[in-house]
């Protein structure tokens, strides 16, 4: 019997990863094997980074409440642990909205915490 290959399925296999590898430089966009390896790496890097992303994020948002709060004669960690003593309910992401975009709301943010 002779032997059946699927040049179909394996064509198209190939297409799809050389879609995905277009814009590489040299031989990572035009040469299968080349772009394969690329490829698989660099969604390991895209998998890693959208996790690694939210921890920048977190780290920014700390630093602007931290500028904010030395404003007022605070510390970071100070304006956070009176904030959860009052019971006031605001995350990083709006407190460091507050701090860059709406500094009269932070003032009063952190008014109330010092009361």
């Amino acid at each position: 019997m002779p032997r059946s290959v699927n040049s179909v399925a394996s064509r198209a296999r190939r297409k799809k990863v050389l879609k995905q590898t277009k814009g590489y430089f040299g031989s990572r966009k035009n040469v299968y094997t080349v772009a394969k390896n690329t490829l698989e790496k660099g969604l390991t890097y895209a998998y890693r980074d959208r996790r690694k992303k939210k921890g920048e994020f977190r780290a920014l948002w700390i630093q602007r409440i931290n500028a904010g709060a030395r404003q007022y004669d605070m510390s970071y960690s100070e304006f956070m642990g009176r904030l959860s003593k009052k019971g006031i309910a605001l995350n990083r992401k709006t407190l460091a909205d507050l701090a860059m975009n709406n500094p009269e709301a932070f003032k009063a943010v952190v008014d109330k915490v010092k009361e």
